[in-house]
């Protein structure tokens, strides 16, 4: 079966063809247009998925060696995200899954994020836990089954991507903030300053990261000695620690042997040597790199396993910027 996959969530336009599980091609264009803006503009971001969307899916055509009549379906992110960018991902795959009459299924893309370890590591296998942190959303979910998934807990306002970014606005970064951080914290010391991890003491799985946001803002207006490296170390390590100190409680609680981490935050370099040191005996699985971000390849490879159950989309579908996991 050949599927062609989709992604217009937000900021990244990609297509790529997976083939019985298989990746055989993926291509991705990232827009640059909003680093000048310190985030992204929904309207700008809809106008270059419409510019480059096509030239894309032709290219991933002909990198597979494929033609259109080639596809057997296709698979595009129905949501979460912004409107604008779900409108034109979903538009252009109904356009050609109306043209060729091949089944087409709207994919939540938080679900796909969890799916993308099967791409890392296909000897995976139910259950796990999977702690899911992004830009949009921190979540930890028990994955029992192909379609059966339990929230075990989230965050109760900001993101952990989303505290990186604000993060970097207040230390006068560039955006994403994220990799930024990441970057200069690699010359600091995550120990020198102390700042506040909110419901850590807690015995839930619920996150809160504005609290630290605004820490890091009255530190940096008020303190004017500390090294903006030990600062930018400090304010991660304030954020994964949190996070891999949850996840580590949830693997206690679910007592499941594997855990996978999904999501842009996954590519981060600290958090995935923090998660080992932390949580040394239990099987834990990263997405390689060009799958944390969003991409099209997990997409394509959800999608491929769900056409292949018999369960497609009516074509008339309605985009979802709020979709949550069923």
């Amino acid at each position: 079966m050949k599927i062609l996959g989709i992604e217009t969530s937000c900021d990244e336009t990609a297509a790529a063809i997976c083939v019985n599980g298989e990746i055989i091609s993926s291509n991705l264009s990232s827009q640059e247009i909003h680093n000048k803006f310190g985030g992204v503009i929904p309207e700008l971001a809809s106008r270059e998925h419409e510019k480059v969307l096509n030239l894309i899916v032709h290219k991933t055509l002909q990198d597979a060696n494929y033609r259109l009549s080639d596809l057997d379906g296709i698979a595009v992110t129905q949501g979460p995200g912004l409107s604008g960018a779900l409108i034109t991902g979903c538009s252009f795959s109904k356009g050609i899954a109306f043209g060729l009459n091949i089944p087409i299924i709207g994919i939540n893309h938080l679900e796909a994020h969890i799916f993308a370890n099967f791409l890392a590591d296909p000897s995976l296998l139910f259950p796990f836990v999977c702690l899911l942190v992004s830009g949009g959303h921190t979540q930890i979910w028990k994955v029992n089954n192909f379609g059966d998934y339990e929230l075990l807990g989230e965050t109760r306002d900001d993101a952990a991507g989303e505290a990186f970014d604000k993060g970097a606005r207040i230390l006068g970064l560039g955006y994403p903030g994220g990799p930024e951080i990441e970057k200069l914290a690699k010359n600091g010391n995550p120990k020198s300053v102390n700042f506040p991890r909110a419901l850590l003491d807690s015995n839930n799985l619920e996150f809160s990261f504005s609290g630290l946001k605004t820490s890091l803002l009255y530190f940096v207006e008020s303190d004017k000695n500390t090294k903006i490296e030990d600062i930018a170390a400090s304010y991660q390590f304030a954020i994964i620690d949190v996070l891999v100190q949850k996840l580590n409680l949830a693997v206690q609680d679910t007592g499941f042997q594997s855990c996978v981490i999904a999501g842009g935050v996954a590519a981060n370099s600290f958090l995935r040597e923090y998660i080992e040191k932390k949580i040394p005996d239990k099987k834990i699985i990263f997405p390689d790199l060009k799958y944390c971000t969003d991409n099209a390849a997990m997409i394509a490879f959800l999608g491929e396993k769900y056409l292949k159950k018999g369960i497609k989309t009516n074509i008339g579908f309605s985009i979802m910027p709020n979709m949550r996991i069923a």
